[in-house]
């Protein structure tokens, strides 16, 4: 079965001025790599047709929170969401393309026609809440795509893994005692946006984890916590948000893995998609802002996705 690169060009429009770590150029490196690497002549390219309506979104967002956020589009220059985050005039537009992008992957997918596929699109969405924006993030793009599995094609049971540095607020918030959904992440802590230790859900599988762990620590706690729970769970269906802030090169926060622990992290959700879900899984980029170090990470993780 087929592996999706799934992009758009309006992803690159997007821009919250110079100096952003959340640039357009994180989707050149990523792309160049795939080139570079020969991975791209492994893998289906797709063009997402379309953004994401109205009707996608209100399943994990507000109306008034949607119709906000378009209201807040400026006409040229930037408009302050938050003191991280900034709407220019594309940045909607292309925010639901990289919404639809996840849509896209699961019809593809359950429709028999790929097994596995990986979102390069941004702005990214895991900071996104149900009514608030933060983060760099806008819609929360994994959300919108498990939920359409679940709502528009009667799935029971997703898992949502979540291996950014940072933990995911905004998943968490919209999918919080969702006996659908289980999340399980690791995030340093404590860390932006300082969440994810308090009050958490008995469906979220959330693992704070200190500065300068590095990747022999991260895999045994997956051994230990994530992997039981996957599989008791038995998902239909396996989402993940892929961060690759966690590399030792990245400057945002301090933690150590490495290309080959994003390969090990993607081989261990595979075994676990071949034996519950069909081998189905929708992988959507999230954070990772030094560019090197991005471009080789994605490419070790969907090599892993292609079973290179």
């Amino acid at each position: 079965m087929l592996t999706l690169y799934i992009t758009h060009s309006t992803c690159k429009m997007h821009e919250m001025g110079p100096g952003h770590p959340e640039c357009p150029e994180r989707l050149d490196a990523i792309s160049d790599q795939m080139l570079a690497s020969g991975l791209i002549n492994y893998v289906q390219e797709m063009e997402v047709p379309a953004p994401v309506d109205d009707e996608t979104l209100i399943r994990v967002h507000a109306r008034d929170y949607i119709d906000r956020l378009q209201r807040m589009v400026p006409q040229q220059g930037l408009a302050e969401v938050d003191p991280d985050t900034m709407l220019n005039p594309y940045s909607l537009t292309a925010a639901r393309h990289a919404a639809a992008s996840g849509v896209l992957a699961v019809e593809e997918i359950l429709g028999g026609r790929a097994s596995t596929a990986f979102c390069a699109v941004r702005p990214p969405g895991h900071h996104a809440e149900r009514a608030k924006s933060m983060g760099f993030c806008f819609f929360n793009n994994v959300a919108v795509a498990a939920a359409h599995a679940l709502d528009r094609h009667g799935l029971e049971r997703v898992a949502i893994i979540d291996f950014d540095v940072h933990h995911g607020n905004g998943t968490e918030n919209i999918f919080g005692g969702d006996s659908r959904v289980l999340m399980c992440s690791f995030f340093q802590h404590p860390l932006y946006p300082n969440s994810g230790v308090e009050n958490v859900a008995d469906n979220m599988v959330n693992i704070p984890v200190p500065a300068y762990s590095r990747g022999d620590v991260i895999r045994k706690l997956v051994e230990e916590h994530w992997l039981p729970r996957l599989d008791a769970f038995m998902p239909q269906m396996i989402f993940i948000s892929a961060g690759f802030d966690a590399h030792r090169e990245d400057d945002l926060a301090q933690l150590g893995l490495v290309e080959d622990d994003y390969a090990w992290l993607t081989n261990r959700l595979l075994k676990v998609a071949q034996t519950h879900s069909a081998g189905r899984i929708v992988s959507m980029l999230e954070g990772g802002y030094n560019l090197s170090a991005l471009g080789r990470s994605v490419v070790a993780h969907v090599k892993a996705l292609a079973k290179l």
